[in-house]
C-alpha cells in the first residue's frame, strides 16, 4: 500500500512540474505538425521564386546591336531631264482631265517608283528632282547632273522620258498582262557614245529576256536639229530611256518599272563588272 502511494505521489509531482519543465525546452525542438506542413509549403514555394529571380541574360537593344550590313551591289542615279512629261490615263484619274503634262503626276513620280524598287532589291538608288524649262531642257539640266556627279561615284544614271506616242507602239501584251514597252535613245554626237550604246544595250538584253518585245529599238540621234548628246557625254553609263508613252496606264508602267529594276540587279549581279 505504502508502495502504490509513492508511486501515485510521484506522477502527480511529474505533472505538477510539466507545465513549469516545457518552457526550459529549447524553442527549436517545438516543432509541430502544422509548422512542418507550412515549411514544406514554403520551400515550394521558393523553389518558384528562385525560378523567377535567376538572373535573365542581358539582351542588347536594337541600338546597341551592330547589324552587319549587307554590301550594296552598285550606286544609280535617276534623273528625269522633262519633269513634267505625264500619261494621259493618269491624270484623268486623278483630276478628271486629260493631259500630258502635270505638275505631280508625271514620270518624277516613275522615277521615285524605280528608286524604291532599286533599292528594295540591294541598290543604292538616288534621285535628282530640278525642273528646268522644257525647250532648253538638256542645257539647263546639265549643270545640276554634272554636279551631282562630281560629289558622288555612280555605277548607273538614267534620264527616265515618256515618249509623245500612243498606246498602240508603247504597249505589249505577255501572258495575258500588259507592259508599257521602253524605247532607249542614243546621242551620236558624244564622243564616247559607244560605251554608252553598251550600257544601253546590255539593259535592254536584260529586259528582253524577261519579257520578249518589251523594249523598242535604239533610237540613234545626232546632226543638225537634234541635241545630239543628250547629256551622255558625262558619264559612260549614262542612259536615256523613254519609258511608254502618254497612253499608258498607271498599272502597265508599275509592271514595266519591276522589270527595268530586275534587269538593273542582274547587271550588278552577273561576275563582269559594270566599270566606267
Amino acid at each position: 500500500m505504502k508502495k502504490n502511494l509513492q508511486i501515485w505521489t510521484a506522477i502527480v509531482f511529474v505533472l505538477f512540474l510539466f507545465p513549469v519543465l516545457i518552457q526550459f525546452i529549447p524553442e527549436d525542438s517545438k516543432i509541430t505538425n502544422s509548422k512542418i506542413i507550412k515549411e514544406n509549403a514554403l520551400i515550394v514555394y521558393a523553389s518558384n521564386v528562385v525560378a523567377v529571380d535567376e538572373p535573365v541574360p542581358e539582351v542588347e537593344s536594337e541600338a546597341e546591336v551592330d547589324v552587319e550590313e549587307k554590301p550594296r551591289l552598285g550606286t544609280v542615279l535617276i534623273y528625269n531631264t522633262h519633269s513634267t512629261e505625264a500619261y494621259k490615263p493618269i491624270t484623268k484619274a486623278v483630276d478628271g482631265k486629260i493631259a500630258v503634262n502635270h505638275q505631280v503626276e508625271n514620270v518624277v513620280k516613275m522615277s521615285e517608283k524605280l528608286k524604291s524598287l532599286l533599292e528594295i532589291n540591294g541598290m543604292d538608288a538616288e534621285t535628282l528632282k530640278k525642273e528646268v524649262p522644257y525647250a532648253r531642257a538638256y542645257k539647263d539640266i546639265r549643270p545640276f547632273v554634272k554636279k551631282q556627279l562630281s560629289e558622288k561615284e555612280y555605277d548607273l544614271i538614267i534620264d527616265i522620258h515618256r515618249d509623245s506616242v500612243g498606246p498602240e507602239k508603247t504597249t505589249i501584251v505577255h501572258e495575258e498582262e500588259r507592259y508599257a514597252k521602253v524605247a532607249f535613245v542614243l546621242g551620236l554626237d558624244n564622243p564616247s557614245y559607244k560605251k554608252n550604246e553598251a550600257m544601253t544595250n546590255r539593259l535592254k538584253a536584260e529586259m528582253e529576256k524577261r519579257i520578249p518585245g518589251i523594249t523598242r529599238d535604239v533610237i540613234p540621234k545626232g546632226g543638225a536639229g537634234v541635241d545630239g548628246k543628250y547629256n551622255q557625254d558625262l558619264h559612260p553609263n549614262l542612259v536615256l530611256l523613254e519609258l511608254g508613252g502618254i497612253g499608258n496606264t498607271e498599272e502597265e508602267l508599275n509592271r514595266t518599272l519591276a522589270v527595268i529594276s530586275e534587269a538593273i540587279v542582274e547587271m550588278f549581279n552577273e561576275n563582269e563588272s559594270i566599270g566606267k
